[in-house]
């Protein structure tokens, strides 16, 4: 339903997307996983037809976004990042306006327009205005703007960003009904508990480059069970690398070092809590300390720690 391949999106010398290709299949959640600035939002823009890629090529349900705009647009849901919404409209009336953007006119717009209503909680409020909304209700009608069309790919752009749990979760079940309805969803996120729960599929994205892409499961499989071991403390600015090696030959076989910052050493490795005494007497050797330490199963969130040296939140 959805292909993007080789997308590139330049401003200048500077590169916003690089070289992103991936697929998302009817009735799937894939999902664009990365930091603030990473490149979701520029690609997403770009299947949408709000920007025109540099190069590289994109469809939706087989229709090219720059040369079958019009046709392409007709399959398209966009719930972007930014609210949407005509605050001076009651929430009906934006329904309605969106429905009838994409044909839907007559009982089949107003039918469509309630099952909405309904589906995203706000039946009760349909005559008041969006001005009123608290954010989370602001954010269910931003997304059933999106949805009102029935579209078969739907862009959903950090669509939680600023709501309330209770309505996050809201917006969880209504993704999850739009995937179970055969919509092919492209959902972005900087949250990994959201990519854990709603994604089929996966592509980790960071400085505009796909780093990663697969199943929760294949990706967490990267990890091949290692924890990840953050140490504060003092470190010698020497000594680190022979550190690492003389812990390897020791029996550490798959000891890495992730990240060395000010105060801050990072590494992965398999059953570390097991380790730590003999890490400890390590580090002591060197001339550094140990003031506090952070231990971590694997997850997505060390997998992209692995991949990039950092945090993902940063």
């Amino acid at each position: 339903m959805l292909a993007v391949r080789n997308l590139i999106k330049q401003y200048g010398d500077f590169t916003a997307v690089d070289n992103v290709s991936f697929e998302a299949s009817k009735g799937c959640v894939f999902g664009l996983l990365g930091p603030n600035g990473a490149g979701k939002s520029t690609t997403i823009n770009c299947i949408s037809g709000l920007l025109s890629p540099t190069s590289g090529h994109i469809s939706v349900a087989g229709a090219d976004i720059v040369k079958e705009g019009k046709k392409a647009k007709r399959s398209l849901g966009v719930v972007p990042q930014e609210l949407a919404l005509y605050e001076d409209l009651p929430a009906v009336e934006n329904l309605k306006y969106w429905g009838k953007a994409y044909g839907l006119r007559g009982s089949e717009l107003q039918s469509r327009v309630q099952e909405v209503l309904d589906h995203i909680g706000l039946a009760d409020r349909a005559r008041d205005l969006p001005k009123t909304f608290s954010g989370g209700m602001k954010r269910r009608l931003n997304f059933g703007c999106g949805i009102v069309h029935r579209p078969s790919v739907l862009l959903l752009d950090e669509p939680t960003v600023g709501v309330d749990p209770q309505s996050r979760q809201r917006l969880f079940e209504m993704v999850e009904a739009e995937r179970d309805a055969g919509a092919c969803v492209l959902y972005t996120t900087h949250y990994m508990e959201e990519a854990e729960r709603l994604c089929d599929e996966l592509g980790i994205i960071d400085h505009g480059k796909l780093i990663a892409t697969g199943t929760v499961n294949e990706l967490k499989s990267q990890l091949s069970a290692r924890d990840v071991l953050q140490l504060n403390g003092d470190f010698p600015d020497t000594g680190i690398s022979e550190l690492i090696s003389t812990l390897s030959e020791r029996g550490m076989h798959d000891l890495e070092l992730i990240s060395q910052d000010e105060g801050v050493l990072t590494l992965t490795l398999s059953k570390a809590s097991q380790h730590l005494p003999e890490i400890f007497a390590a580090i002591t050797r060197t001339g550094g300390s140990v003031a506090e330490t952070s231990l971590r199963s694997p997850n997505l969130e060390t997998l992209f720690l692995l991949l990039t040296g950092k945090e993902l939140r940063e």
